[in-house]
Parts: structure tokens; sequence; C-alpha cells
């Protein structure tokens, strides 16, 4: 059998331009003479679809743009993934099912039966689950249909649930002679080597090759990286792509050799972000960007993001020096800018900053300058943005990164403000580490930038470090507790560290939740992000 593997970059409910994208994928496959063709989870609505599900209008629609795929399957099989109504109407009123089709004939539904409702999954709230594995006989293949969740309970590498069934189990008594499986599983740092140790085993388990069509593209905060996969129990025979559509082909019949794939991490979070950047803006709408150049580390890995996710000539640098703003930050925004050519404008506040402390200064006379006074500069910087934004039809990104949005060190309505934080979920390690790479060939990022102590320059001779610990600590702290929940004594005493600071810390990650719950969404690449999967109360006394 000759299957073509539709790796796909559908658009939440463009239930006609994702329509239109199957049609071509089938036709495609038709000219090369294939049997059947493959396409991810939900290919049909996009994933997650969420909500729209639950709307009795969508999902007529979704039926009839089925309707147009098994017209366009004459002489062809496919398998796409969509969601439907559950016939019986017990409990879930839907299903997320592959459906198969040959010749202009449904034939039948697969319904996921694994159905994850926890980090960024919530389909438990939408879905009912499949009551059991079908086998498909077509073409002659025995093959087994399964949606992304259906694999992972059988690797044991799912953190935090444990299923009562493993349909992988469940298939083997069949002897399927080929597993598809349709995915929209998202990115996370080195989700590919997980991805491939689950198929790995589950083809060692069936004893036959195993095919995974995953989605590809940014919705909202989640990233999906593609890398569909062909696998024997020999090992990886042939992957996609990362990060963009692509299509290949599987021939059942032909012997197939084992090859050898080592990602680097750091280059496929580059990518990522970049992704995950462009489809935020163009599934919006959006053409444009802007963002505060401060001559830090975080605005210039961001620039250099945004500008190959957008184009040069779409996004637009602005460096707003204040009093404290060495001749070094100034220096290195502006050839930053020249460097990546983007445009650049350079606007001093200290005009708006010396206007807002006059206005307050009969209230504040006899109080000592502190904090207020640093934010209001972040926050003229904020307003600046936002007029650009307004004015020009920009979308303003972010620049926080994870470590900082984790203990506070940002300030609402300043830094904080934005369409998007493109590195709210890399931590400051990792941004270092994306500068670097982003500097493996040419200097770029300034060098002074990547090796200052970071500062966000708000008083005089001001460095992070005056407030908070090395971030080489925070950053061991924060996804031990973010991401594996470990308590603060395991932390302290794994790493080695004072108990009483990593406590602190802990502290400041519950303390400024009510900080992030405003925050711009952020691009999710780690296990757990604060922007999206990630669910504690604002006001608690655990910690």
């Amino acid at each position: 059998m000759r299957i073509l593997i539709a790796q796909m970059n559908p658009t939440i409910g463009d239930l006609k331009g994702n329509t239109e994208k199957i049609l071509r994928s089938i036709e495609n496959g038709r000219k090369q003479g294939v049997d059947l063709v493959v396409f991810p989870e939900m290919a049909l609505t996009g994933y997650p679809a969420e909500d729209f599900v639950l709307l009795p209008n969508f999902m007529e629609s979704v039926a009839k743009h089925l309707e147009r795929i098994v017209q366009a399957s004459k002489d062809i099989g496919v398998i796409v993934g969509l969601p439907r109504y559950n016939p019986s109407t017990l409990e879930k009123e839907c299903f997320n099912s592959a459906a198969m089709i040959v010749d202009q004939s449904l034939v039948d539904y697969v319904d996921k039966m694994l159905l994850p409702t926890y980090d960024v999954f919530d389909e438990r709230r939408y879905f009912e689950p499949g009551n059991g594995v079908k086998i498909w006989s077509f073409k002659g293949e025995c093959l087994g249909i399964t949606i992304c969740e259906d694999l992972w309970q059988h690797s044991g590498l799912i953190k935090t649930t444990y299923y009562r069934r493993d349909p992988i189990d469940e298939l083997k008594k069949h002897h399927p002679t080929c597993l598809i499986n349709l995915s929209a599983s998202p990115y996370s740092l080195n989700k590919f080597k997980d991805r491939m140790d689950v198929c790995s085993k589950v083809a060692n388990t069936l004893q036959c090759p195993l095919v995974l069509c995953n989605q590809v593209g940014g919705n909202d905060s989640l990233i999906f990286d593609g890398y569909s996969l062909y696998v024997t129990p020999k090992g990886l025979i042939h992957h996609a792509k990362g990060f963009g559509e692509d299509e290949f082909l599987v021939d059942l019949k032909k012997s197939a050799t084992v090859i050898h794939v080592e990602r680097n991490a750091i280059e496929d979070l580059y990518h990522a972000l970049v992704l995950g950047v462009r489809d935020y803006f163009h599934k919006l709408g959006f053409k444009k960007g802007c963002l505060g150049l401060s001559g830090g580390i975080d605005s210039a890995v961001v620039a250099c993001i945004a500008a190959e996710a957008l184009g040069k000539e779409n996004l637009l640098g602005i460096s707003m020096p204040s009093r404290y703003t060495v001749e070094e930050s100034k220096r290195d925004a502006r050839l930053l800018a020249e460097r990546l050519e983007i445009e650049f404008q350079e606007i001093p506040i200290d005009t708006p900053f010396i206007c807002a402390l006059d206005t307050l200064e009969p209230y504040f006379a006899g109080k000592q300058e502190d904090i207020t006074e640093e934010n209001l500069q972040a926050r003229i910087r904020g307003i600046l943005l936002m007029a650009f934004s307004n004015k020009f039809h920009l979308l303003v990104l972010s620049t926080g990164n994870k470590s900082e949005l984790a203990l506070g060190y940002s300030t609402l309505y300043g830094d904080m403000c934005g369409g998007l934080a493109v590195i709210g979920d890399v931590t400051k390690t990792n941004v270092y580490a994306l500068a670097r790479w982003i500097n493996r060939k040419d200097e770029i990022i300034p060098q002074y930038t990547i090796d200052r102590p970071p500062s966000a320059e708000l008083r005089p001779n001001q460095k992070d470090s005056d407030t908070l610990p090395p971030y080489d600590v925070i950053d061991l702290v924060l996804p031990a507790y973010v991401e594996d929940h470990r308590s603060p004594e395991w932390i302290a005493e794994h790493y080695q560290l004072d108990l009483n600071q990593v406590i602190d810390l802990v502290k400041k990650i519950h303390a400024n939740e009510y900080k992030r719950r405003q925050a711009p969404p952020a691009l999710r690449v780690s296990e757990k992000a604060f922007s999206v999967g990630r669910r504690f109360p604002i006001v608690q006394r655990w910690v």
C-alpha cells in the first residue's frame, strides 16, 4: 500500500480554507497513484477548536464540508480528523473522530478513546470517549487507526494521568499490519525525542509499521511542530520537516532503511517561536509588529525572531532611552536594528517622565523615590508603544521572559503590554542560548548585549542581581516547581540550594499570579507555560 502523509497547518474555524487544503492533498495523492491519504487530528476544524464544537451551526458546517471531502475521494482512500456528533447523545454531544472514506463513500468513523484533560488539553469538556478499537481492512492491509493520545498511554511517558485502558494493548490481539495515528501533538522542548520514543515502543509492541501524521502551525499560544513520522520495529524510516507543511510517501511494500536523527533543541526552539509569531499575526490578520528595543538580551532575541517571522520590512524597533540608559544600550539597540535592517526610531522619555514627576510631586511630597518612579518609566514606554500600535496598525510584541514573569520582575501596563509575549515561556538561560544560536555564524546581536549583566536600567547602575538571585538558580527552581511540581524541600536538597531562598522564590511565583493573568498570551514551548495549561488561584494561602 502507498500512503501519502499530508502534514497540514489548519486555521481554527476556517472550514472552507482547511477543506481546500485537504482537497489539494487528495489530488496530489491521486496524481502520485497512492492508495490512501492521511491527515492530522481535527484537520477539518483545526485543533483545539474548543467551544466552537458546542455551536450547532458550526457542527452543521463541519458535516457539509466533510461531504465535499467525501465527493473528492473518487478512486482513493482518505482518513481525516474532525469532530462529529455523538449519535447516542449520552453524556457528551461530540466525538473526536477519524473519518474513513473510500471512493466517494464514508465507510466508518474511529473515535478517540483517551481524552487528555490536563495541562493545555481539555477534551473531556467536549468529547465522549470512543468505545473501542477498530481494524480497517483496506487494499490487502489490516489497518489500526488511532488518534494522538491513544498512543501515549502505552509508552508510560504521560506524567499527569493514567488511563484505565490501553488502546495499543487492545489492538495487539487484532494483529494490524500497519498502525495509523492522526495527531495534533503540541511542541515543547525535546518533544521530537519523546514522540519518537512513544512511536518506537508502540511499533515494537505491535510488530508493524506506524505512520503518524501530525498537525503543524501556531494556534494562539500552542505551536505544533509537525515532524510526522514513519517508524517500524527496527526504527525511524522517515520524518516530515519540522515547523512547516509537508507531504511524504510511505510504501509499505518497499524495504526501508533506518535513519538516525538528533535534533538541536535550541534550533527547534527558535523555529518554533518563529512559527508561533508568524501564524499568530497572519491568522489574526496582522501584518506588521513593533517592540521596544532596550539594548538588552530579551528584546534583541525577540527582534531577531520577529524579523524572520514577519519580514524585516514589517517590524519597527523603538528605542526609548531614559536618564538611566547607558550609551552602550542606545548603541546596541541601533546596531541591532541596522543589522536586522528593520525600521528604527529613538524616542527619549525624559520629557514625559519629568512631566509625570512634576504632576505627582505635590502628592508624593516627603516620600522617597522607590519602585513607583521606576514603573513610571516602563509605563511611559508602554504608552508610546501602544500609540504606535494604534496609529500604524501594529501589533506590539512583549519582550519579558519566563524567569521574569515567574517572579513579577515586570511592570503591569508597562513592559508587559502587548498582543503577544514571544518569549514568555522561555527561561532567561534559554534566552541566552537562543542568542548564541542566532550568532552562530555572524554577530547579529551585539556581543556586548550578551556579555553585559542584565539590567532594567530604571535607576542608576541597576542590575537584576540587586533584587533577584542568579538566573542559573532561578532557572533550576522554576522548571522543578512549575513543570515537575517538586516541593521546595526536594528542590533545595536535589540542587543543593538554600531552602529559604527556594521558598522565597516559590512564594514570589504565586504572589505574582495576578500580574500574569493580565499579561498577553505567551507562546508555549515548555511542558508547563504560565499562559495556558497552568491554573492556580490568585488569592491563596498555601505558600
